[in-house]
């Protein structure tokens, strides 16, 4: 392996585990957010408030488009990746109406 290659190779393994260290604290950071949400689903269902607040839902979709375009991410990409979440936060909302 050249000089050259090796470089790139150590540069390869370090952008790697960095990239590695930032999924670890996405799943971490997703789990602490489930976790809040759990607590408002179980909130929403002993006041009988329905799973889905359409209002909050828009403003926070209209917020995370701006921090992505603040911080250099794609905002149709935010946008759609917080309204995954946000189904997924109300499939689990329901649940608790069960």
């Amino acid at each position: 392996m050249t000089d050259t290659a090796a470089r790139a190779a150590a540069l390869l393994r370090d952008h790697r585990a960095s990239i590695d260290r930032l999924d670890a604290i996405l799943v971490y950071t997703l789990a602490e957010r489930f976790k809040r949400t759990q607590d408002v689903g179980r909130l929403k269902a002993e006041h009988a408030l329905p799973p889905s607040d359409p209002d909050r839902e828009a403003q926070q979709i209209a917020r995370l488009e701006e921090l992505a375009r603040e911080a250099d991410l794609d905002p149709a990409f935010a946008k759609k990746f917080l309204t995954f979440v946000i189904s997924e936060v109300i499939r689990h909302h329901e649940q608790f109406l069960k």
